[in-house]
């Protein structure tokens, strides 16, 4: 997994190096995110503007289009934003803000997750989780629904709901037995406007695990441009951070475009993912097979190694069956595009040229998405999960198929 190690801006390297700062982190207060129902009239104007400090962002859009940005303690080398809620009385680590037609739509703060937080005691778990509940019960002005886990059906966290008509819907959730006996593995806070739009708003709702959108649905997100391009269009961009997430956060990427509402930090760790670990493909395959089920998915392998070739999966077992030739593999391409199901892509960076055109020095196994094609052009469209600009990016087919170590694709099972 390709860990993404340049800061978006060089300039952010000297950002707070100016006269006017002289603390070790910068104060940032996520209140005005939080307090419903004020908090879904700003705007994306008002939100940069409330989100910086002497002239220094706090955050970073991770769309072109500023519709959805990202506020995080490590977005620079040399301070730390220092990211609180309810009054102070939380840290937060990470902040993921939505806006449609212009204005807030929802949040989601991770408040804890140990890969970037490390260790903490089960009494501060606690009191974070206590605290979190009680103000959001004062926010909403609403007693909270307890949440249980539920893995038959999909449901692999727990905490509290809240359901407001006129203020909006929240989840405070952790992973089975962090309150008990278990590992602390993430703590979140997911928050949204009354009839908020999108799928990951949707999944909100359920009481259940799975998808949210309807399989039959999925074509209708197809884009088709007069120039060829035949595109996902609205595929939901996270940035995995300098950490080997590429699996787990393509996964987030996928099952939040399907609205299933599990983060990077909850499937790396029913997967095992390692941010220190190897890129193999045979272990981004072992990664997938760990989720799939659990979140009401179908993995279907493609192919895997190099060349690619027909794998069949068998109680952990892989059986190596007929090769998969540039053929199949297009063919693959643009059934799965056409249906509205986007492709998980492991191959080996910096053989073949793209455009953009990665760094020289880029190179190593790496999991990307393909999200569309076109036949005219001979490319593949394909997204890296590293934030804005890696949105769209194309490579010649052929390339694309030389380049590959797997292909794979996760299919909603709750229709």
């Amino acid at each position: 997994m390709l860990q993404k190690s340049l800061i978006p801006v060089i300039a952010s390297l000297f950002l707070f190096s100016g006269p006017h700062v002289h603390a070790a982190s910068i104060p940032c207060p996520i209140d005005s995110l939080i307090k419903a129902p004020g908090n879904w009239k700003m705007t994306v104007d008002e939100f940069e503007k409330s989100f910086t400090s002497n002239g220094n962002k706090q955050y970073v859009w991770l769309t072109q289009d500023r519709t959805r940005g990202k506020l995080s303690r490590k977005l620079y080398g040399n301070v730390e934003i220092d990211l609180t809620a309810f009054d102070g009385q939380v840290p937060v680590q990470e902040v993921i803000v939505d806006f449609v037609d212009g204005q807030l739509n929802m949040i989601s703060a991770s408040i804890y997750n140990r890969a970037d937080s490390g260790a903490i005691t089960p009494e501060q778990f606690t009191e974070r989780f206590k605290t979190a509940g009680k103000v959001m019960g004062e926010i909403l002005v609403a007693r909270p629904q307890p949440r249980k886990a539920d893995a038959k059906n999909g449901l692999l966290t727990e905490g509290y709901s809240w359901y407001v008509k006129e203020t909006g819907v929240a989840l405070l959730e952790h992973n089975e037995g962090a309150m008990g006996t278990g590992e602390r593995e993430f703590l979140r806070l997911r928050i949204a406007k009354p009839n908020a739009k999108g799928s990951l708003a949707a999944s909100m709702m359920h009481a259940r695990g799975g998808a949210a959108a309807k399989l039959g649905d999925l074509p209708k997100n197809i884009k088709k441009e007069d120039n060829g391009d035949v595109l996902i269009s609205n595929m939901p961009m996270v940035d995995q951070g300098d950490k080997g997430y590429c699996v787990v956060a393509t996964v987030q990427r996928v099952f939040e475009y399907y609205g299933i509402g599990a983060d990077m930090h909850q499937i790396a760790q029913i997967s095992d993912a390692d941010p220190k670990k190897g890129t193999s493909t045979l272990t981004m395959a072992k990664e997938l097979d760990k989720i799939d089920y659990r979140f009401k998915t179908r993995l279907d392998i493609i192919g895997m190694g190099q060349p690619l070739t027909e794998v069949k999966e068998e109680k952990g077992e892989y059986y190596v069956g007929k090769p998969v030739d540039e053929r199949k593999f297009l063919k693959a391409v643009s059934s799965y595009v056409d249906k509205g199901l986007p492709l998980l892509w492991s191959l080996e960076l910096g053989r073949f040229p793209e455009v953009p055109q990665l760094s020289p020095q880029t190179s190593g196994g790496h999991m990307r998405m393909i999200v569309g094609y076109n036949e005219k052009t001979q490319e593949i469209i394909f997204s890296d999960s590293w934030g804005a600009k890696h949105e769209a990016k194309r490579m010649k087919m052929s390339d694309a198929y030389k380049a590959s170590h797997g292909l794979f694709v996760l299919i909603p099972t709750v229709r």
